[in-house]
């Protein structure tokens, strides 16, 4: 039996949906892009790409995101995946 893969469009989708997720939680925070930025290793550019669903994210990425929005890496992956 094949394993199924997933396609670029599924990937698109969780991307846009994990970026959805990242801004809700930086904006429920009162955090602007460059505030988030200041407080971790990544650009606002590139955080602001990742909330459009335009960056593939990487567990390095997350953590610095988790660390730039004060909060715990797993946080930024509970939400629900379609």
């Amino acid at each position: 039996m094949r394993k199924k893969t997933k396609t670029k469009k599924d990937y698109t989708k969780l991307k846009q949906q994990f970026g959805a997720h990242l801004q809700k939680i930086r904006l429920d925070k009162g955090l602007s892009l460059r505030e988030v930025a200041q407080n971790c290793d990544l650009d606002d550019s590139n955080i602001s790409k990742m909330e459009h669903g335009r960056f593939n994210v990487q567990i390095s990425t997350i953590y610095e995101l988790a660390k730039g929005l004060n909060l715990h890496p797993a946080d930024l992956l509970k939400y629900e995946f379609e």
